[in-house]
């Protein structure tokens, strides 16, 4: 007896009961339901991410390991080109909570320290990398974020941790 499965999970590949079986005992094992997923190719079957107990999530990118400085020059570059503003921020606790008062909207370690001012009419990713190292050596012990600003919406377009402290 032969199944169809569906096209988007397998691009239309027809298999007997036997390799059923061994294909779903492959997904199982990952504890997916391959009938239930969306695949993004028939050779990727579980894909690994950041450990969550021992990462604390930071907005973008906080699920995926951390970015080389390759790729956080080509998003920088992304950044140039969409014509956003680049701009650095550092905490050094970087931890969101309601120490200081129980008032409902409020809360502590909400708003980083801006690094100099943002980066208005930068077109070049290296002074931005300049300036990501500049911010590393003066704040070592300090997360760094950057940030982009779309000046024609007025709005934060983007935001992802670049550095974690050692220690954490």
């Amino acid at each position: 007896m032969a199944l169809h499965l569906q096209t988007a999970f397998t691009s239309g590949l027809v298999v007997d009961s036997a390799s059923w079986k061994s294909l779903d005992a492959s997904f199982t094992s990952c504890g997916l339901n391959p009938l239930k997923m969306v695949s993004n190719g028939t050779r990727v079957h579980c894909m690994k991410v950041v450990n969550p107990e021992t990462n604390r999530k930071f907005e973008t990118l906080s699920y995926v390991p951390a970015l080389s400085g390759s790729q956080i020059a080509k998003q920088i570059d992304y950044i140039i080109r969409k014509g956003w503003i680049p701009c650095l921020e550092f905490d050094h606790k970087a931890k969101v909570s309601k120490e200081n008062s129980k008032q409902s909207g409020y809360y502590d370690g909400r708003y980083w320290t801006l690094w100099k001012l943002p980066m208005f009419g930068c077109v070049d990713a290296s002074v931005v990398l300049r300036e990501i190292e500049e911010c590393k050596k003066t704040h070592p012990d300090a997360y760094i974020r950057l940030l982009a600003f779309d000046n024609t919406r007025n709005a934060q377009s983007t935001s992802f941790l670049i550095h974690r402290p050692s220690s954490s």
